[in-house]
């Protein structure tokens, strides 16, 4: 079960964009979303060291999912 889990972790490595290129700024329109408080504290943590703001990171990672996933199945 062990192996499993760490493939699977492997694989969402693999997808993750790094946290620098989550960190870009692009144009944007507002939501309300809401997040664990345990997620928050990472962006927080993370985008203070590159000096960006959080949701500009929660919306770049949010980004390169729908890119992925709409060039597969063609949204």
């Amino acid at each position: 079960m062990k192996k499993t889990k760490e493939k699977s972790d492997d694989k969402i490595t693999r997808l993750m964009p790094s946290l620098d290129r989550l960190a870009q700024k692009e144009d944007s329109i507002k939501v309300t979303l809401t997040l664990t408080k345990a997620s928050v504290e990472y962006f927080k943590q993370e985008a203070k060291k590159r000096e960006v703001c959080y949701q500009v990171m929660i919306r770049n990672l949010i980004d390169e999912y729908v890119k992925h996933y709409s060039s597969k199945n063609d949204i």
